[in-house]
């Protein structure tokens, strides 16, 4: 399930209509007075979080919205008909910015949360508003107010149970396709993965839990360089990270404990929040050792790295060991679950 992270939009609510200045003109009513009416209000556009959207794709070919005008007033003291407001629907978990100044607009955290981005135009008043004792037959109307026209980034906030971080070609879309109906792509250059994805593990028939894969994290991730840490801000709502560590990198100089240690480093640079996540350490693409090796590789890298939390040796292209890291995970979840629920 692709997504992308970031859109830009313009909302452009509708315009008031106009008053109008007529007068009531009937046979054996002479000098019948006015009867312009009022025009209606223009249209305000919203944002609703909305369950069965997931992705922020379709606004990159979409990215004028516009609510519908506001009738003009007519005569006969008839008011026009008001713009119908614009709904548009975006995933939950969307955070929404002015895009001019970066202002937070607002969060669009659940299913039906709404928001109101653009205030359609005030009607503008037909001649009737302007008659009194001194003025019996006015002339004047006003016109429609102009709609509020904006243009916000919208930033989806992956709402993912767990995270999976690793450096380019660590094997985090490997696993995501290995336990999950997720189809990122996969090849054996850097930066396959150019997309966050997101996959439904489901465990057995009553339990599941989502994973997020983002794109690898590269030295210097934290001053700009690479793709990975655009994304990480996605991941602040995860309950828990992987840390995928290829055990034998083919495609780089840097050792198994070098590419954590990278990893590491950038993370801890980024937020201090993300860095005291729970995280777990996975150590990838273990077929590629002999099998009398995989140990005492593997505990070596553990030490190394000085490494005191949940360890696991998998293969994620041949699905060895994964049962069981998705099995702990989801144990991992529902204790964790459990003990908010205790204290509130």
């Amino acid at each position: 399930m692709r997504f992308v992270d970031e859109a830009e939009i313009r909302v452009e609510a509708g315009s008031g209509g106009s008053g109008i200045a007529t007068f009531r003109r009937e046979k054996y009513i002479p000098m019948g007075g006015p009867d312009g009416g009022d025009g209606g209000d223009g249209g305000s556009v919203y944002l609703v979080a909305t369950e069965n959207v997931n992705t922020l794709a379709d606004f990159r070919y979409h990215s004028l919205h516009k609510a519908q005008r506001g009738q003009n007033g007519m005569g006969r003291n008839c008011t026009g008909r008001k713009g119908d407001d614009l709904y548009i629907s975006i995933p939950p978990g969307t955070t929404v910015y002015e895009s001019n100044t970066d202002e937070k607009i607002g969060d669009l955290i659940n299913p039906g949360d709404t928001l109101l981005v653009a205030k359609g135009g005030f009607h503008g008043l037909g001649n009737t508003r302007f008659k009194s004792s001194v003025n019996r037959t006015p002339q004047q109307f006003s016109k429609g107010k102009p709609g509020e026209l904006r243009t916000l980034k919208l930033e989806l906030m992956v709402i993912a149970d767990v995270g999976l971080l690793g450096m380019p070609n660590a094997g985090k879309s490997s696993l995501i396709r290995s336990v999950s109906s997720a189809k990122p792509k996969v090849a054996d250059y850097p930066f396959t993965t150019l997309h966050p994805n997101l996959g439904v593990v489901r465990v057995d028939a009553l339990r599941s839990f989502v994973i997020a894969d983002i794109p690898g994290v590269i030295e210097g991730a934290a001053e700009g360089a690479g793709l990975g840490l655009q994304f990480l801000k996605h991941l602040s709502r995860t309950g828990l990270l992987l840390h995928i560590v290829d055990v034998q990198p083919y495609e780089t100089q840097d050792t198994p404990v070098e590419a954590a240690q990278k990893i590491i480093h950038e993370i801890q640079k980024w937020s201090d929040d993300l860095a005291g996540k729970p995280r777990w350490l996975v150590l990838n693409k273990v077929d590629r050792l002999l099998q009398e090796e995989t140990e005492a590789h593997c505990i070596a890298i553990v030490k190394e790295l000085d490494w005191d939390g949940p360890v696991f040796k998998i293969s994620a292209l041949k699905k060895q060991g994964t049962k069981d890291l998705m099995y702990a995970i989801m144990d991992y979840l529902d204790q964790q679950r459990q003990d908010d629920s205790e204290q509130e």
